[in-house]
């Protein structure tokens, strides 16, 4: 009985900090300064879970600790619910961020193009409602405003500039599309050469360092392949959770049935212990 509540106990502490680098990725989604603290509903699911695993990873330990038998029903209950929603939201990450990747262009940075990616996220990112909150958490982030480099006092050159590594935000909101043949001033200055524009792109950015190309398809992709990237990431995180988790339950599950059995044969075996004790004779 006390080795069962020992595994018990020790497995609620394993889901207890489980739940740590759960709601550690939602808080880590929501504080970048340049992505998804402009998607907030993005993060929450991942809080919500943590929290939930954390408050009843605690409740399983003080059944554990105490027998309490309904706290412990109680945890395995709602972990079920639990690992349930921890499913379920990785196979919405996944299935959201399935399409969409960046271009090569014969740089060091990828170009993102609206039309690359699709499905639920992609309509709802786009969407001109929304949209209007999302570039504006962008331009508040001043994600581009941050990408000057100098080299000892010595402004970056294009060549320089070609070679660089840029994030989905940086590529897609802070410069023009490749493919429009913008001249390189700097990191956030470029001026029309007169080519051929097939990008409707092209038209709608500007110099002025409040707009850029905030109202770009590139920018609504850059924000996209950003999403996807991170969500990648946290996934993979969960994944592994969610594997230790059932785990976990399954056997807390057997330890619970077996904590059962031993509360129901107590009344037996006293019985018993009772009834084989010698009658005392009363002189």
């Amino acid at each position: 009985m006390r080795t069962t509540n020992h595994l018990i106990g020790l497995l609620n502490f394993i889901t207890f900090l489980l739940s740590i680098p759960i709601l550690g990725g939602g808080i880590w989604l929501s504080s970048r300064a340049n992505n998804t603290d402009c998607l907030k509903f993005l993060q929450w699911p991942l809080i919500v879970i943590g929290i939930a695993i954390m408050v009843v990873s605690l409740a399983g330990f003080a059944g554990a600790c105490y027998r309490n038998t309904l706290l412990m029903w109680v945890y395995l209950f709602v972990m079920f619910f639990i690992i349930a929603a921890l499913i379920g939201f990785i196979i919405f990450a996944y299935a959201v961020t399935d399409k969409g990747s960046g271009r090569q262009v014969n740089r060091g940075y990828l170009d993102y193009y609206l039309q690359d990616y699709s499905g639920w996220l992609e309509e709802r990112v786009a969407s001109d409602s929304y949209w209007g909150k999302i570039s504006s958490c962008v331009r508040d982030s001043k994600v581009c405003g941050k990408m000057s480099v100098n080299f000892n006092g010595v402004p970056e050159t294009a060549d320089m500039f070609y070679r660089r590594k840029l994030n989905p935000i940086q590529s897609g909101c802070c410069k023009p599309p490749t493919d429009c043949g913008f001249a390189y001033v700097n990191e956030t200055i470029w001026t029309y050469t007169g080519g051929a524009v097939y990008n409707p792109d092209c038209n709608k950015w500007s110099n002025d360092q409040e707009l850029l190309c905030y109202s770009c398809d590139s920018c609504k992709a850059g924000v996209l392949g950003s999403v996807r990237k991170s969500w990648r990431k946290v996934s993979v995180i969960n994944i592994v959770i969610l594997i230790i988790l059932v785990i976990a339950y399954v056997v807390g599950c057997a330890a619970f049935r077996n904590n059962r059995r031993i509360d129901n044969d107590e009344p037996y075996g006293q019985a018993r212990m009772t009834k084989s004790q010698p009658s005392r004779i009363h002189l």
